[in-house]
């Protein structure tokens, strides 16, 4: 078993996305982490979930030491992932035979890998990445440079990293935060409570508070801090971890509730941006948050199709059942579209960095579209390949249970679905982003091979009609604006995921003849019809393998470009 290897949403993806120069370093890192990750890091990840961390507040003496205890199969999982694969230094420093950083797309793919064996470990790795990026984005080089390089080591050097936000009164809204900066000789002093705060006995802390005569009723009034675990001469900070959360999912991971008693912290970027600097972070694990749904879908969909292979009922096996196939490919073509997503997502925020403007408009909108639709869809489907699997899906033996239970977190963190979709009006507001998002889209269905043009056209449609309700709900009752934004998203999110569908379809046609993935977009584009694609039934076993599928099968499942809506 590889999980790179059973996966050709993953193939399509390098294909479209990974240059040939870094093509060979890249299919090394991911053949490798693909027989890990099916193998040795699945088997820890059981392990760890059944045996979460506990904290140790006193030792023997009474002293406060707030040391978290580990299970050795979680410490293996993080000597993984920080040290062997180096997740949260990919986006950094060259590593795994590059001279150079890898692209964005590299680090998301392996990730990507990754979190079908262990979700929770994913967010450290997230925020370690996320923290090393905005201390390099805002804060002053000669201050945090040394910190930027244990962020990004594989060595035992390495540190930790961790985002502390929410509070009792301030998760979504940044402004009620009541954690106090305090400006002294010896540098700045933070005192209140933090309520959530995974990896909480990180090595460095990216924090909000508010400063003084900054606008108490506003972002503007919060600054932007880095709190470090230890003080200059070795001490442990002015902090304690008061307990860790009881969770539904990622048990192998602590979170919890954290008191600054007066905590040394140091200054990052302009005081008055520091929410804006934060939002930095925050989209950049937004995106992870989507990756790592993906992930739980592609696991959780590729269990259960091997499960109907082997389970015979009435004679033959469950795969070959007519409503069987019919439950299977929805649950496949969503782990597809939204691995499509993530590769564009990926590669548009490599084109920002480098200073496009047009693909800084777009990761900043394709961010919470992905995150709003993929971490909801993922909740549905690791639900679905829950009970395609029956009874034994439901046992905590198996690790369906846990897949659905870690799903739910990825709707939460860094901004529940709602709090997303607000974020989406807003990008629509001041950048008119949903008309650039529309026209990107537009040019690459122009730019499609033949065969795409019926899903093409069909979509060129589409994305007038999205432009034209994102220009109406702009120009409305703000009330209207805000009810309407979740639905609204979740079809833009459809919207792009066919976009990219058909992009790969074209890639692969063009590349090597193989129009299995334009089999899947018009699957795909079916299902957003609501319309029935019985060529792609009939094709399942290609969807599922990867296997080819001829010119004459792809075109016979076309959507009907009339209007009758007829099922193909």
């Amino acid at each position: 078993m590889n999980y790179a290897h059973r996966d050709p949403a993953l193939r399509a993806v390098v294909d479209r996305w990974i240059d040939d120069a870094d093509r060979t370093n890249t299919d090394a890192l991911l053949d490798r982490l693909g027989a890990d990750t099916a193998d040795r890091l699945v088997r820890l990840a059981a392990v760890a979930d059944k045996n979460p961390p506990v904290l140790r507040q006193f030792d023997a003496d009474g002293n406060r030491i707030d040391r978290i205890d580990y299970h050795p199969a979680y410490l293996e999982l993080c000597e993984a992932a920080f040290g062997e694969y180096g997740l949260s230094a990919l986006s950094h420093r060259p590593v795994h035979g590059w001279d150079r950083t890898p692209p964005h797309v590299v680090k998301y793919l392996a990730s990507y890998l990754f979190v079908q064996a262990e979700f929770g470990l994913a967010c450290p790795v997230s925020m370690t990445d996320a923290a090393a990026r905005t201390l390099r984005m805002f804060g002053d080089p000669d201050v945090f440079d040394i910190w930027i390089d244990g962020l990004t080591s594989t060595g035992p050097d390495r540190l930790t990293g961790a985002m502390f936000m929410t509070e009792t009164q301030a998760g979504t809204d940044i402004a009620q935060t009541d954690t106090r900066a305090e400006r002294t000789e010896t540098g700045w002093r933070l005192t209140g409570r933090k309520w959530f705060a995974s990896n909480p006995d990180a090595d460095v802390i990216i924090t909000l508070a508010r400063f003084p005569g900054g606008d108490p009723a506003s972002t503007r009034g919060v600054g932007m801090f880095m709190v470090p675990k230890h003080l200059p001469n070795g001490d442990r900070n002015s902090y304690t971890i008061d307990r860790l959360k009881d969770k539904l999912g990622t048990r192998s991971m602590p979170s919890g509730e954290v008191t600054l008693h007066g905590a040394y912290a140091l200054q990052v970027g302009e005081l008055d941006h520091g929410f804006r600097q934060m939002t930095e972070m925050l989209n950049t694990s937004r995106l992870s948050n989507a990756m790592r749904s993906a992930g739980l879908m592609r696991r959780a969909v590729r269990d259960a199709a091997d499960h109907t292979r082997e389970r015979v009922v009435f004679g033959k096996p469950l795969f070959d059942q007519p409503l069987m196939r019919a439950t299977l490919l929805p649950l496949l073509l969503e782990a597809e579209g939204a691995l499509a997503v993530i590769g564009y997502s990926a590669d548009c925020l490599q084109r920002a960095d480098a200073g496009d403007a047009d693909a800084t408009t777009l990761i900043r909108i394709l961010t919470p579209i992905a995150k709003h639709y993929v971490c909801k869809r993922a909740r549905s489907v690791t639900g679905e390949a829950m009970e395609i699997r029956g009874g034994n899906g439901y046992i905590e033996e198996r690790d369906f249970a846990r897949l659905v239970r870690d799903s739910h977190l990825g709707s939460i963190w860094e901004g529940s679905s709602n709090v997303i979709a607000l974020d989406v009006l807003r990008c629509m507001r001041k950048q008119n982003a949903h008309r650039a998002l529309a026209a990107t889209m537009q040019a690459t269905l122009a730019a499609l091979a033949p065969d795409c043009r019926p899903g093409a056209q069909i979509l060129t449609d589409l994305w007038g009609s999205l432009a034209a309700t994102g220009d109406d709900l702009l120009a409305g009752d703000d009330t209207r604006a805000q009810v309407e934004m979740a639905r609204y998203t979740d079809a833009l999110a459809r919207a792009v995921t066919a976009v990219q569908l058909y992009d790969l379809a074209s890639h692969r046609i063009d590349r090597c003849g193989d129009h299995r993935s334009l089999l899947v977009a018009n699957a795909y584009l079916s299902d957003l019809r609501s319309e029935t694609n019985t060529t792609a039934l009939q094709h399942l076993e290609a969807i599922v393998d990867g296997t080819a599928v001829d010119a004459e099968t792809a075109r016979a499942s076309a959507p009907r470009t009339d209007l009758t809506g007829a099922a193909r």
